[in-house]
């Protein structure tokens, strides 16, 4: 599993409205972790907890002596997951992506759903966004901070 994490001030994911008028808010956060998700072949239960515990415990808000020193658990901000399809691409030939290193989709929405429970279960604040949906994130990134883990 991959995440794609930036610290941020605040953060938001939007969808298409089901008469496709309009967009509604399905996630929002104030500061914290956006955290896009993707989930690779021969990704399973192992992965998606080692990630759990990496997005709650990586060192990215800073002390009081202004050092990355403390992880989300330490300061209780939010967390918003994104599944984020394309982060499984293979780019490194080419200039078209390919998607044979992605799980099936099928595979990759049980595992964010596993995920998305596992932390809510762990920590106060998880909003997310929509599984397979078209998607507008807003967000406005605080240093810029920004890092793959990768679990």
């Amino acid at each position: 599993m991959i995440a794609l994490i930036q610290r941020v001030l605040e953060a938001h994911v939007d969808v298409a409205d089901e008469r496709g008028e309009g967009r509604q808010t399905v996630g929002r956060i104030g500061p914290g972790l956006l955290a896009l998700i993707g989930v690779e072949k021969g990704d399973g239960p192992r992965n998606m907890e080692r990630l759990a515990e990496r997005l709650l415990g990586y060192r990215v808000f800073s002390d009081s002596s202004g050092r990355m020193n403390l992880g989300l658990r330490d300061t209780a901000g939010g967390l918003l997951l994104v599944p984020q399809f394309t982060l499984a691409a293979d780019t490194r030939s080419g200039t078209r992506p390919s998607f044979s290193t992605a799980a099936p989709p099928e595979e990759a929405r049980a595992l964010f759903d596993a995920l998305v429970a596992r932390l809510r279960g762990l920590h106060p604040v998880v909003e997310t966004g929509r599984f397979g949906a078209e998607m507008f994130v807003g967000l406005l990134n605080h240093g810029p901070v920004t890092f793959r883990l990768d679990a």
